[in-house]
């Protein structure tokens, strides 16, 4: 029930989408009708936030998936992520075929907070995030969801003063479709051309123009390339580069544990280390975390023995 969950002294959110952004706002929102106070809203990618101390006695965390540190009592997780470990001491509410923003918004429902215009964006959010393509609202869920990939989290919290409710009909979607109708044919035909191999099961699709994951996506259908895992790499304005991974079949989240990321089956992501500053840089990197040096069947010292005794 909603009136158990304990006053946040902050809440935390994914940075690095759609979903993550309409969560960390609603539970905002969700904070302020039940205790009265504007609670401070955090916002991670997958490296920082794993490397961020929980010193308060109390939060709400959302879109993450769960981890034991995050077990500790006054604390919430409201998430959809696969988890592994139940946890013992942490409220949980959890929900695979949900996306994370559903999941805040019907705690904020059960509190006379919900509307038709958050309705409506929070099943597009939700269209777009689990990537649920057969949906009618797809293609435009997908422009809701881009907007937060071209212009960051941040910079539209800020645009809207936190009321989301503003993106609906937003005149920056216009820009989504142009990018979309007129650059999306272009940057499949370009990087359809421009796969690298970074493993023999993860191949780098470099990209011009168009909507990364939707490239990546068409990239991925039977017989389009021979990887069952695609990444892509993105540079953000303060130097940080992003990897973006996609697969069918659950092997993204796998590749992107191995670079400290994280995500969904199919849909995962990590930040690269500040060293890592150029794509050609990032693409050196990754084949050496994901091409494992090949173990020498004797080491020199064997080597020196099976010498000897050859020679007996």
């Amino acid at each position: 029930m909603t009136e158990t969950l304990p006053k946040p002294e902050v809440i935390i959110t994914h940075e690095s989408d759609l979903d993550g952004l309409i969560a960390g706002v609603l539970l905002q929102r969700l904070a302020r009708k039940l205790f009265g106070e504007d609670v401070r809203l955090e916002a991670y990618h997958y490296n920082n936030w794993r490397q961020r101390e929980l010193r308060e006695r109390s939060g709400w965390i959302t879109d993450f998936g769960f981890d034991a540190r995050m077990d500790k009592p006054n604390w919430v997780v409201i998430d959809h992520h696969a988890n592994e470990t139940p946890p013992k001491s942490a409220l949980f509410i959890h929900d695979l075929k949900k996306s994370a923003g559903q999941l805040c918004y019907e705690l904020c429902c059960k509190n006379g907070l919900g509307s038709p215009m958050l309705d409506r964006l929070v099943h597009l959010n939700t269209v777009a995030d689990l990537f649920l393509e057969t949906d009618p609202d797809f293609t435009l869920a997908s422009d809701y969801a881009n907007l937060v990939k071209i212009y960051q989290f941040w910079n539209l919290y800020s645009l809207l003063d936190g009321e989301i409710e503003k993106l609906l009909d937003h005149p920056l979607l216009e820009v989504m479709e142009v990018k979309r109708r007129v650059e999306d044919p272009l940057g499949l035909a370009w990087s359809r051309n421009n796969v690298l191999e970074i493993s023999p099961t993860v191949g780098f699709v470099d990209t011009v123009i168009g909507n990364n994951n939707l490239i990546v996506h068409q990239l991925l259908e039977p017989g389009a390339s021979k990887y069952p895992v695609l990444l892509t790499l993105f540079r953000r304005a303060n130097g940080v580069m992003i990897v973006s991974l996609r697969s069918r079949n659950g092997e993204a989240l796998k590749v992107a544990e191995k670079l400290q990321g994280g995500g969904h089956a199919n849909a995962s992501g990590a930040t690269l280390p500040r060293s890592v500053k150029a794509i050609p840089d990032a693409v050196n990197y990754l084949r050496q975390i994901l091409n494992p040096k090949k173990e020498e069947p004797l080491n020199s010292l064997e080597n020196l023995f099976a010498s000897i005794e050859n020679k007996r």
